[in-house]
């Protein structure tokens, strides 16, 4: 039998203990993508009405932002709330994207306005 010489068993070393909040794995051994500050970042939030491949129903997609769960998440939830509306973000493509139901063109906008986030579409 072999031995596993690269997982670790006990330590009372508390940084060996903090584990990923994403994988689940040991902090010394995460793989995953640091998390960027998006609100820092300079970006152009990108509007569009799809209805095509929905079944008839339209949706308000939000595109070109920052890669960063945290800020996808938060700013999907403030816009759920502001728009009385379903809605998701999703990170698979190259930027993120956030997606909400119904056409809410005009209060997305403004909304993003006022925080700050240019936008156009």
């Amino acid at each position: 039998m072999a031995k596993d010489e690269g997982k670790l068993v006990y330590s009372t070393d508390p940084k060996l203990q903090e584990k990923c909040a994403k994988c689940r794995e040991l902090k010394v051994n995460c793989s995953c993508a640091p998390e960027v500050d998006a609100s820092r970042a300079k970006f152009v939030a990108k509007l569009r009405i799809e209805k095509q491949g929905r079944g008839g129903k339209t949706v308000t997609v939000i595109d070109g932002l920052p890669k960063g769960e945290l800020f996808l998440k938060e700013l999907t939830t403030e816009l759920k709330k502001r728009c009385g509306s379903g809605g998701t973000y999703d990170l698979a493509g190259r930027d993120g994207v956030i997606e909400i139901q119904g056409e809410k063109r005009e209060l997305i906008r403004e909304f993003l306005a006022k925080r700050g986030i240019q936008s156009r579409g």
